[in-house]
């Protein structure tokens, strides 16, 4: 029987699990030494690599690898390495790492904040920033670091702040008018306070001046009375900023500002003595008028 399309005889099916007739069968021996003969195959060619590889490290002036060892492309292992910071790298000096670090902040950055980005001691970092900000001072440089709001930050110094404002207010600057400043001194001197209080001390109604404090960010609210409800306000870290203060304790002392006693009483005494020739001058022409409608 012959295939009609290529003319040549068709094979025989055979059985399945026999082999088919005329069909050549390999032995169990052959098979294993042809996989010994490839097996020797493959270790002829990767020794042949390997030689190829270390004439070429030779040639490029590179040490050859050991024999048997894996290269492993640099890209492989590049990822690893950027998973942390290389503990055989040289360390940035504290003094270059502190002014980076102050650089771009836009906020006071406490002590306690600084050594835990840096992995330094607090008291090392204090120190440091004490020794930068006394050299700055010394040098007469343009800038200044100071330690205000509970943290450290670099400013303008003062003797620069003529060209400083010609540079970015143009001239112009938005002041507080008196009423903000008199709202402002009573909130920081006696904060926590309510509006009625300022009020009160001031002698006029503050509700106007409170809410323009609050959205220039100099006073913001800090609760409420227990027995009024009323609001309470108090001062900012960004008033500390601006005033140039650590803290609140840093506020002037009042007294120098007060009238003296003696004045004090003698303002009462004449109060007092006006007050009552007012009362005797209108009981006086409370009696002519009486007398004149009996006569």
């Amino acid at each position: 029987m012959s295939d009609e399309r290529s003319g040549q005889p068709r094979r025989a099916l055979g059985l399945p699990g026999q082999a088919r007739p005329e069909e050549w069968q390999e032995s169990a021996h052959e098979a294993e030494e042809r996989a010994e003969a490839l097996a020797r195959l493959a270790q002829q060619a990767a020794a042949e690599a390997a030689a190829g590889e270390a004439e070429n490290a030779r040639e490029a002036g590179q040490a050859a690898p050991a024999p048997g060892a894996v290269e492993v492309p640099a890209q492989a292992v590049a990822p690893a390495a950027a998973d942390g910071p290389d503990p055989d790298a040289p360390r940035v000096p504290l003094r270059a790492a502190l002014e980076a670090v102050l650089m771009i902040a836009d906020q006071p950055v406490p002590e306690g904040h600084l050594a835990s980005v840096l992995e330094r001691s607090r008291a090392e970092v204090a120190a440091t920033l004490r020794e930068l900000a006394a050299e700055y001072t010394f040098q007469g440089r343009g800038f200044d670091l100071r330690q205000v709001a509970g943290g450290w930050r670099f400013y303008t110094r003062a003797d620069c702040a003529p060209a400083v404002d010609r540079f970015v207010l143009d001239g112009q600057q938005a002041r507080l008018t008196q009423a903000a400043l008199e709202t402002l001194a009573v909130v920081a001197y006696r904060q926590p306070v309510s509006r009625g209080r300022v009020s009160a001390v001031r002698g006029v109604n503050c509700d106007g001046v409170m809410r323009t404090l609050v959205q220039r960010g100099l006073v913001e609210e800090a609760g409420s009375e227990p027995e009024t409800g009323a609001i309470l306000y108090r001062t900012t870290n960004y008033f500390l900023e601006r005033m140039g203060l650590r803290g609140l304790h840093e506020l002037p002392e009042l007294a120098p500002f007060l009238p003296e006693v003696d004045d004090v009483e003698a303002e009462s005494l004449e109060g007092t003595v006006i007050a009552e020739a007012v009362a005797a001058a209108q009981a006086a022409g409370d009696r002519d008028e009486a007398g004149r409608e009996v006569r």
